[in-house]
């Protein structure tokens, strides 16, 4: 047992230094923004630049779009199948790894001949970029979804809230919910992160999206790339922090069966 523990020990000390020495190293390459000295200089250009509040707020509109959009087709979907349609899940299992397989931008491609003419011009709207982004989180999404039911007895809670007396809104918001938190706030941390970080979707439909700037940054500058990927990173965990904080809250108490009664 010892020797388990150890070399587990080993190997999270080996994904630790794997994940946070190239991390420290952007971070020391970015302080030498002025020459022969070290300091944020690098930063104060990015904070000066007004792009960087533009880009990023845009992208952040564009992750909250997403994710609402996602969970709205996705969850009601997932437990629909889990309840009436098991037989449908390898179908949807193929399915969930089509984006996997096909590229970016073959989709962003596919996209643009389909909506740009009538009958529907989608091309200038922000929803086909959001309706991209869906589908790029789609595996995500269904697989965290599909694992938080798994790990639920959901047919079980769902008899009994019914037997309660509860209707199926009850039970959406008041039983399954409730149960499925983690599995929801990875499926948005995970859709957040590839929003912030999408390149190719957003650059075919010209949109001023925070994937785009920090490419441009980095084929112009040198320092303040690293700058910008050190706060990109800062930024991004200071807000799946603030959720996870606000899911704690929210949700601290649990939820019961009795509850939805």
């Amino acid at each position: 047992m010892r020797g388990r523990r150890g070399w587990s020990w080993f190997w999270m000390a080996l994904g630790a230094l794997y994940f946070f020495v190239p991390l420290l190293a952007t971070f020391l390459f970015s302080l030498h923004g002025k020459r022969g000295a070290l300091g944020f200089a690098a930063y104060h250009k990015v904070f000066a630049d007004p792009q960087f509040l533009q880009t990023f707020s845009f992208s952040l509109e564009m992750a909250v779009c997403t994710i609402i959009l996602g969970l709205a087709l996705f969850l009601p979907t997932v437990i629909w199948i889990h309840l009436r349609a098991p037989w449908a899940k390898p179908i949807v299992e193929i399915f969930s790894l089509l984006p996997f397989v096909i590229p970016p931008i073959v989709l962003v491609f596919g996209l643009i001949r389909l909506y740009s003419g009538p009958p529907i011009p989608l091309v200038q709207s922000r929803f086909l970029l959001v309706a991209g982004y869906v589908v790029l989180s789609f595996p995500y999404i269904y697989r965290s979804v599909d694992a938080g039911l798994r790990a639920m007895d959901l047919r079980g809670l769902s008899e009994a809230a019914q037997s309660l007396g509860a209707g199926w809104l009850t039970i959406m918001f008041k039983v399954i919910l409730p149960n499925m938190r983690v599995a929801l706030l990875s499926a948005t941390f995970l859709t957040f992160a590839i929003v912030i970080g999408e390149l190719t979707l957003a650059v075919m439909l010209a949109w001023p999206a925070f994937g785009p700037y920090m490419a441009l940054m980095g084929r112009d500058l040198a320092y303040e790339p690293a700058a910008l990927a050190i706060l990109s990173f800062m930024l991004t965990w200071g807000l799946i922090s603030v959720i996870q904080v606000v899911s704690r809250r929210v949700g601290g108490n649990g939820s019961s069966v009795g509850g939805a009664h």
